[in-house]
């Protein structure tokens, strides 16, 4: 797993990642509706569920009382995801055995028991150890921290940025800065508050759906009169859209004042 073990979907109590499961695939995928969304699954799943016999019964309830209708097809959305602890930190399976006193019901869902014991997402492969422990230091909200987890490039690119900035990698223990985290969590929370996030619901990321199939989206910096953007991965990520040179450019003015107060954070404490 790229030089860590850090298994990245539940890293500790604070958070948690759905994503493999379909968490972001439905399309309405706002907090406010997947938060009703699994705390209704949990309400109904401790109540229905006592036996593994029981957890057909529980989809069938859960299939009737929500809407199903996805993104993107192909991906699976698991009716098993749901809150894993009261406080409604994180999200989980469940089916899994910790949530049932040992008992393992995870041959019941889509996927099964092996595949949903066994993947681990690409995130685990493509971001550095480095950047993976800077993540799970900096977000302590399941629904930002899956969203974010899972953008590679939004990780990747922002990092690299201020490392080249800073003249060296950044180490997680700089986390531990409260300052220099809150200056990273303002970047993160751009992937929900975007001034420049296009609204299109079939949109996440760099990519939009279509149901059947996905593309990959792109901004068209010719018709602004511009060569690529150095951050384009990065506004890809936020699902930029722009409507002329001047958005563009103010986007841009956003992230690198951003990257700007790091750097100057960073030299004044270390």
């Amino acid at each position: 797993m790229n030089n860590h073990s850090i298994v990245l979907c539940q890293p500790d109590e604070f958070k948690s990642c759905g994503a493999c499961c379909g968490l972001y695939n439905y399309v309405d995928s706002s907090r406010e509706s997947l938060q009703l969304r699994l705390r209704a699954r949990t309400k109904r799943f401790r109540e229905m569920v006592k036996i593994p016999g029981d957890i057909e019964y529980y989809a069938e309830a859960t299939f009737a009382a929500e809407d199903f209708k996805k993104r993107y097809e192909v991906i699976y959305c698991c009716e098993y995801l749901g809150f894993l602890d009261e406080s409604e930190n994180k999200v989980g399976c469940l089916l899994h055995p910790l949530q049932n006193s040992g008992l393992d019901m995870r041959a019941g869902s889509f996927y099964g028991q092996e595949t949903c014991a066994g993947h681990l997402c690409p995130s685990h492969h493509f971001i550095p150890g480095s950047q993976a422990q800077i993540m799970i230091k900096i977000v302590k909200d399941w629904y930002l921290y899956g969203l974010c987890l899972t953008d590679i490039d939004l990780v990747t690119d922002y990092f690299r940025i201020l490392a080249d900035r800073i003249g060296e990698e950044l180490k997680p223990e700089v986390f531990e800065n409260e300052a220099l985290r809150n200056i990273a969590r303002e970047f993160f929370d751009w992937k929900i508050y975007w001034p420049f996030r296009s609204e299109e619901t079939n949109r996440l990321g760099k990519y939009y759906f279509d149901g059947s199939q996905y593309m990959i989206s792109y901004i068209d910096y010719a018709k602004f009169g511009r060569e690529i953007s150095p951050l384009d991965k990065i506004f890809m990520s936020l699902s930029s859209t722009f409507a002329d040179a001047q958005e563009l450019e103010a986007a841009e003015a956003l992230i690198l004042r951003n990257v700007r107060q790091f750097v100057a954070a960073y030299r004044k404490h270390f």
